[in-house]
């Protein structure tokens, strides 16, 4: 056999060697794998909710990569709906990266609802984690109006009245509710000039918000590590059991990714996104008109308190309550952290199963109302 036919796979080798000692060198990435190795999961009945972090990640990655993709050929303005048009029809499957988009984003809100119903449940935002729940609670806003600001886009009739209806809801905050809705619009209806306004909200500064928060959160769950439910924490050291983060655990981790992409995959093909007529603001709004399911228990909210006390006295209170409520969900550290044990803990345990189940039923009536 020839000498250089043996020689030539280990000259590659030593070539990758170099390069890896090379950037070893400046970025140490022995280290990282060190510390990747040295980190633990905790494993226990309740780790499958561990995994919704990773999953709301995964379809963040996928808003971003299709939406790159869209706005090649995306023209927000008075040409935002024949960009889509074209898009959904012309363009070489362009309809798929675009159901693609629009499916990753409910099914990210839906992670990460997911995902902070765990946190509370297993009571992760206890000492020192305080700041990952109010973090992930900013990121968790900030998602909403990333799918809020993104339905507008196409700017087709759903898209046109949808938006409008979910503008009264901030309409409603007394004093600055007007002045905010307008400067949104860009005037008192929504016109071309909303969608430029929606798409550079959406495209550019949300995102500079949304990143920076994003890095945050992510570096307190790497520093604190994942909170053991109540009843595992109360187990002696000796039996608690745990996992390496990597290999074992970054390797679920990715199956978790491989499932929600083939779910993905599912719903894009086979129930693509579909694309109405053109928005006409002379027209009436289709029946039942509504906005996106997340918002959903929000607008019923309002809708229910300005039934029960007509006019603006009604829209008040409902954003008054509404708004205590989001208050009180942001302060439930401080409350458990009066007593773990004790009634504070059972308080914040009730507040938990009342949000659940108050935003699960109202979201249903609103549909059910329609």
């Amino acid at each position: 056999m020839d000498a250089s036919l043996l020689q030539e796979p280990r000259s590659r080798t030593s070539r990758a060697a170099a390069i890896y000692d090379w950037v070893d060198d400046r970025l140490d990435l022995t280290g990282l794998m060190a510390h990747a190795r040295e980190k633990t999961v905790p494993e226990h009945k309740h780790a499958f909710w561990y995994y919704w972090g990773g999953i709301s990640l995964f379809f963040f990655m996928v808003q971003v990569l299709s939406g790159i993709l869209l706005l090649v050929y995306y023209r927000p303005g008075a040409e935002a709906y024949e960009s889509v048009r074209q898009i959904t029809y012309d363009i070489q499957f362009g309809w798929l990266v675009r159901s693609a988009h629009s499916w990753s984003a409910n099914l990210m809100v839906f992670a990460v609802f997911v995902h902070m119903f765990s946190v509370f449940f297993m009571r992760a935002y206890r000492k020192p984690r305080e700041f990952g729940w109010w973090s992930g609670l900013a990121l968790l806003g900030m998602t909403m109006v990333f799918g809020f600001s993104g339905y507008l886009l196409p700017m087709d009739d759903l898209a046109y009245f949808a938006t409008k209806v979910g503008l009264e809801i901030p309409a409603s905050i007394p004093l600055v509710g007007t002045v905010i809705t307008n400067l949104v619009r860009g005037g008192s209806e929504i016109t071309s000039t909303t969608t430029q306004r929606f798409f550079a909200l959406h495209v550019v500064i949300l995102p500079l918000l949304y990143l920076p928060f994003l890095a945050f959160h992510v570096w307190l769950v790497q520093k604190h590590g994942n909170a053991m439910p109540p009843g595992e924490e109360a187990k002696p050291v000796e039996e608690r059991r745990t996992i390496r983060f990597f290999p074992d655990f970054f390797a679920k981790d990715l199956g978790m990714w491989l499932l929600s992409l083939n779910v993905l995959a599912i719903l894009a093909s086979l129930y693509p996104w579909q694309l109405g007529p053109q928005a006409d603001e002379l027209a009436s709004a289709p029946v039942g008109i509504h906005p996106e399911w997340y918002f959903m228990s929000q607008f019923q909210v309002l809708k229910v308190f300005g039934r029960w006390f007509p006019g603006a006295f009604g829209e008040y209170l409902g954003i008054v309550v509404f708004t205590l409520g989001l208050v009180i969900w942001a302060l439930i550290p401080f409350i458990d952290a009066k007593g773990r044990n004790g009634k504070w803990a059972k308080a914040a345990l009730y507040i938990g199963l009342i949000a659940v189940f108050g935003m699960l039923a109202t979201t249903i009536w609103g549909y059910w109302d329609l």
